[in-house]
């Protein structure tokens, strides 16, 4: 209920940007993939207020890679509600992501920047990001 409750105001604070709605059936989606052994490399972390409501959320996923033996992590999304930006919330999330990633022995954090300006200037801020290669989606 609280995550759905920040989706929400993502939604009011940025309207058109985020579209979920209870009809796509993502809430029921979500819900189940808490429970489904599928999901047992994802990684999920939220921002909260100290009232306990969330401000921020990242998730990834873990890929174990028979190529080179290596466990690398995707970083499939992290968004702070517009009225918490620029306090510090997404580098705490992603610091709180590197440290459970450490704890498992994994050393590299991939993921995709966004095309909008906001996300392309925070991602340009990381220390120790480095851009390289071209990111590509496929729709299989």
């Amino acid at each position: 209920p609280a995550l759905f409750a920040y989706e929400r105001r993502l939604s009011e604070e940025e309207p058109g940007f985020y579209r979920w709605t209870e009809e796509t059936g993502y809430q029921d989606k979500v819900r189940v993939s808490f429970q489904d052994k599928r999901y047992e490399n994802a990684l999920s972390f939220v921002a909260m207020t100290e009232m306990g409501e969330i401000v921020g959320r990242i998730d990834a996923a873990l890929i174990p890679s028979h190529f080179d033996g290596s466990i690398k992590c995707y970083l499939d999304w992290i968004c702070v509600l517009k009225s918490f930006r620029h306090q510090g919330v997404a580098q705490a999330l992603m610091a709180a992501l590197c440290t459970e990633l450490k704890g498992r022995g994994i050393d590299t954090l991939v993921g995709l920047i966004a095309a909008n300006e906001e996300s392309q200037r925070f991602y340009r801020s990381m220390q120790n990001a480095f851009i390289r290669d071209e990111g590509i989606w496929i729709d299989c």
